[in-house]
C-alpha cells in the first residue's frame, strides 16, 4: 500500500494509459479533454445560436466522466496522496528559475511564484491567464484536439495530423518556455 503515494515509475503509468488506450478503440471510442468544452456549451444551450454547438451532446456523456475522474483524482492526489519528499527537481532547472526570479519550490512540487493564490492578485498574471486560456482555446480548437486526444488518443490511432499537431505543441512549449516566459514574469 505504501507504493501508492510515491511516484509512479513512466512503465506504471504508460501501461494503465495503453490500457484505457484499448478499452476506447475496443469501444469506438476517443480519448480527449477539449471535446467537453463543446459538450459542455451544448448542454448549456449554445447550439440555439451557434451551429457548432448543436449536435446530440448526449453521445458523448461518458466524456463528461473522464473530466470528473481527472478533477476527482486530481484532488485525491494532491491532498491525500502527495509525497513531494520524493521527486528532486535538477540544479539546471532551480538555476534557470532563479534567472527569471522565481524561487525553487522547497517540500513541493510547483513553486509559489507561479502556482499559488497569490497570482491571482496581480492585474498582470490575471491578463496573462485570461489571454493564455484564450489562446489555449483557440489553439485547440484549431488543432482539432488538445494535448491529451492529440498526443494519446491520435498517436495510438496512427493519426498523421496528430503527430503534426504533437509536434506542434512541443515548439510552442518551447518556445514559450525558452523566449516568451522569461519576457513577461
Amino acid at each position: 500500500m505504501e507504493s501508492i503515494y510515491h511516484t509512479w515509475t513512466w512503465y506504471v503509468s504508460g501501461f494503465l494509459i495503453g490500457l484505457v488506450m484499448l478499452i476506447l478503440t475496443y469501444f469506438g471510442k476517443s480519448f480527449g479533454m477539449s471535446s467537453n468544452l463543446r459538450t459542455l456549451c451544448s448542454m448549456a444551450g449554445a447550439g440555439k445560436r451557434v451551429s457548432f454547438f448543436d449536435w446530440d451532446w448526449k453521445s458523448q456523456r461518458w466524456n463528461l466522466a473522464v473530466v470528473a475522474g481527472a478533477m476527482l483524482g486530481g484532488f485525491v492526489a494532491v491532498n491525500f496522496l502527495s509525497d513531494p519528499s520524493n521527486v528532486s527537481i535538477s540544479p539546471e532547472t532551480i538555476g534557470m528559475l532563479q534567472l527569471i526570479n522565481i524561487d525553487a519550490p522547497e517540500g513541493k512540487l510547483m513553486p509559489d511564484a507561479l502556482f499559488s493564490n497569490q497570482i491571482f492578485t496581480s492585474p498582470k498574471t490575471i491578463l496573462i491567464l485570461m489571454i493564455g486560456g484564450i489562446l489555449i482555446g483557440f489553439g485547440s480548437r484549431y488543432a482539432g484536439g488538445c494535448t491529451s486526444g492529440h498526443a494519446i488518443s491520435g498517436l495510438s490511432n496512427l493519426q498523421l495530423p496528430s503527430l503534426k499537431a504533437v509536434i506542434g505543441f512541443f515548439i510552442g512549449g518551447l518556445i514559450m518556455a525558452h523566449f516568451i516566459l522569461p519576457l513577461i514574469v
